[in-house]
């Protein structure tokens, strides 16, 4: 089974990260070959300083190696070390009817935060759908919340099939029927883990560095004091019931707790006399109880700069052997081969 999924290196990584993907891919390293690259062409969307950008892709490397990602089990790589990700993304952008992309709800939601309307954002499923189907993925680990990137991955590697191999029925992707062709391209289905769920912010809304309202695994102590003591409350007092929808906090609890433990303070909610600063405190501490040792291990890894590029280097390496093999039978498709 092969796996490919990434993290944008547009922030210092955070629980929402961790809990929502990092997590998940220390796990599936385990079941098939897995292929997870630092997304920093698509991070450019966003940040416009490049030297920051390279800090901040190197910063991630760490991150990954720092939780324990095998470099002998899987392929850590950048994305824009594999220039056939762009191409593909081209040759992808010619069949993808605009209406597929003006339904995408990440890019109107982008938008009403704030961020730039740029082509690049508004074309982003694009690309992400040749970071999926130029390594013929079998499983991509996804969040509920990020399921239409990959149905409209699977929409494309369809209008593709169709296009240019004869033969080819969406109905029966992989030819299995008597006159059906294979696609040339793998339509990939979601490797969902157990427990799936969207890591709220210190707002409330889901944790995004697009948003501010992240918790940063690896930030200095005093800055992650103050983003866990600010987590939004209601005005209710220490001696009422606390209701565990109105905050934060609790959610956040529940992901670093037992669940003994997370039944105690459900009891504690419902009948009073604790202020939300006993929660915030005991967050506080779940999250150095969980984090202490990667933390130390991210700091050893930093003395380590030469192995960690030589990391990148080879993962890039082994990632584009996936990637020719691929963009080879595409090109001989749609013309653009060399005779």
């Amino acid at each position: 089974m092969r796996i490919v999924s990434a993290i944008q290196p547009s922030g210092r990584l955070h629980l929402g990260n961790y809990f929502g993907a990092l997590q998940k891919y220390i796990k599936v390293q385990e079941e098939g070959q897995a292929l997870f690259f630092i997304a920093d062409l698509h991070a450019l969307t966003t940040v416009r300083n490049g030297q920051q950008l390279q800090e901040m892709t190197y910063g991630l490397a760490l991150d990954y190696l720092a939780f324990g990602l095998d470099p002998k089990k899987t392929i850590l790589f950048r994305q824009s070390d594999v220039l056939e990700h762009t191409e593909l993304a081209w040759y992808l952008a010619t069949v993808a009817p605009m209406g597929l992309l003006e339904r995408a709800h990440s890019y109107k939601d982008k938008v009403i935060r704030g961020l730039f309307p740029s082509v690049g954002l508004f074309a982003y499923p694009i690309l992400m759908a040749a970071d999926i189907l130029l390594y013929r993925a079998d499983r991509v680990p996804v969040g509920k919340d990020q399921m239409q990137h990959l149905e409209i991955a699977r929409d494309l590697a369809n209008k593709f099939n169709t296009a240019y191999v004869l033969g080819y029925d969406a109905s029966d992707p992989e030819g299995t029927k008597e006159g059906n062709a294979p696609g040339i391209l793998t339509l990939p289905s979601p490797f969902f883990m157990k427990d799936e769920s969207i890591v709220p912010g210190t707002d409330g809304a889901k944790m995004s560095k697009s948003y501010n309202n992240v918790i940063e695994i690896f930030a200095d102590e005093a800055i992650i004091t103050k983003k866990i003591m600010s987590i939004k409350t209601d005005s209710s007092s220490v001696i009422e019931p606390k209701d565990m929808r109105v905050s934060p906090i609790f959610a956040l609890l529940q992901l670093l707790v037992t669940p003994s433990e997370m039944a105690d303070i459900e009891e504690s909610c419902r009948i009073g006399g604790k202020g939300y600063s006993t929660y915030k405190h005991r967050l506080l501490e779940c999250f150095y109880e969980t984090f202490r040792t990667v933390r130390q291990r991210r700091k050893e890894l930093e003395g380590e700069k030469g192995y960690v590029k030589n990391v990148l280097n080879q993962g890039a390496e082994r990632a584009r052997q996936y990637a020719s093999s691929t963009m080879e039978d595409i090109r001989k498709a749609v013309g653009t081969a060399r005779k």
